[in-house]
C-alpha cells in the first residue's frame, strides 16, 4: 500500500499519499471570532480524490470539514455562533472561545505507513483565560486499496482554577441536540444519504442512538460516483459506545458525542482524554461493508498512532 506523509506549508499541514492531498489541516485559521477558531481538516477526499468535507457552509459557517469542536464547556463556546441558553433559545453571547496552535513536537510513526505529527494548543476564552492546555495526536494511514484511516487523539488538562462542565444543548435543555465533538459536516450532494450502524441503515430517525461506530454514504455530483465515511469512537473513551448526532435530511454530518445527555466534569489538574478513528473510503456501503471499514479502522486504531 502507498505510504503517507505530512507536509507543513503555511499555515497548514497537508496529508499527501503520492501527488494526491488528501487532507488539509489548518491550524492556523484567520476566522472570526463568531466562529469560534480553531484548527480543521478541509478538503478532505478519498483516495479516489472525491470530496467528502464542506467548509463555512451557509447555514452553520462555524461548520469547518473535520474539527473537534465542543458548544458547551462551562459558560464558554467553543463551538461557534450562537449558545442554547435554557429557556430562551439560542443566544448570540460574548462567550466564542478559541483553540490557539502553539506548536508541533517531533515524533516518529508507530506503525509502517503511518504519518503522525503532535500538536500542542491552548483553549482561550474570549476574554482572555486559558482553560486547556492540549495534547493532539494526528496521524494517517492507507487500510485499504479504496480506504485510508485519520486518527485523532487528544488530551486536554484543564488549567483553570475551577472544575469545568462540558456538555451539549441537550444536557442545557433542547432535546436531541446533544452535538458536541470531533464533528464532521458532508458535502452539499450528501443531504438525503444514508446513514449506517451495526445492522441497520437509516436517516435523521438514527440520532442519539448509541453504536461503537457510524457511518455515512452519500453520492456525489457529477458522475454520481459515491463515498463513505466511518468514524469509530475508541473502547477507552468516555460513555463508550457513545450516543451519536447525525443528519442527512437538512445536511450530512457525523458525531460521536460523549457529552449527548450527560455533562462531564474535569476538575482543575485533571485531563480529557478521548481517541478516534475515521475511515474515508471510496464507494457506497451497505452496513455490510460499513462494519468491514469499522472492522479495520479500529484495528489499526487499537495501536499507538505515534511512537511515545
Amino acid at each position: 500500500m502507498a505510504a503517507i506523509r505530512f507536509d507543513e506549508q503555511g499555515d497548514r499541514l497537508r496529508i499527501r499519499v503520492d501527488e494526491l492531498v488528501l487532507a488539509e489541516y489548518v491550524h492556523r485559521p484567520a476566522d472570526a471570532r463568531l466562529e469560534s477558531p480553531r484548527p480543521y481538516f478541509d478538503p478532505v477526499r478519498t483516495l479516489g480524490g472525491e470530496l467528502v468535507s464542506l467548509f463555512r457552509p451557509h447555514d452553520h459557517v462555524w461548520h469547518k470539514g473535520i474539527s473537534w469542536s465542543l458548544p458547551v464547556v462551562g459558560d464558554e463556546n467553543f463551538w461557534g455562533g450562537p449558545t442554547f441558553v435554557r429557556g430562551e433559545g439560542y443566544v448570540q453571547l460574548p462567550n466564542n472561545g478559541e483553540q490557539r496552535h502553539v506548536s508541533f513536537e517531533t515524533t516518529d510513526a508507530a506503525a509502517p505507513g503511518t504519518a503522525g505529527v503532535v500538536e500542542m494548543l491552548d483553549w482561550v476564552t474570549e476574554a482572555g483565560e486559558a482553560i486547556f492546555d492540549e495534547q493532539r495526536t494526528i496521524a494517517a494511514s492507507v487500510i485499504a486499496d479504496d480506504a485510508w484511516l485519520l486518527v485523532f487523539e487528544t488530551r486536554m488538562r484543564n488549567v483553570s482554577v475551577r472544575e469545568i462542565a462540558i456538555g451539549s444543548p441537550t444536557t442545557r435543555g433542547r432535546e436531541n441536540a446533544g452535538y458536541g465533538g470531533l464533528f464532521w459536516r458532508g458535502p452539499r450532494s450528501f443531504t438525503g444519504g444514508r446513514v449506517l450502524a451495526p445492522g441497520v441503515t437509516g436517516g435523521d430517525e438514527l440520532r442519539g442512538i448509541r453504536a461503537p461506530w457510524m457511518g455515512f454514504s452519500g453520492r456525489h455530483d457529477g458522475g454520481g460516483g459515491a463515498s463513505t465515511v466511518v468514524v469509530v469512537d475508541d473502547p477507552g473513551n468516555l460513555q463508550h459506545p457513545p450516543r451519536w448526532f447525525a443528519r442527512t435530511e437538512e445536511f450530512a454530518c457525523l458525531c460521536p458525542a460523549p457529552f449527548f445527555s450527560e455533562e462531564h466534569t474535569v476538575s482543575p489538574g485533571a485531563t480529557l482524554a478521548l481517541r478516534y478513528g475515521v475511515v474515508i473510503a471510496d464507494g457506497a456501503s451497505d452496513p455490510a461493508r460499513a462494519w468491514r471499514l469499522a472492522d479495520a479502522g479500529a484495528a489499526r486504531l487499537a495501536s499507538p498512532a505515534v511512537a511515545s
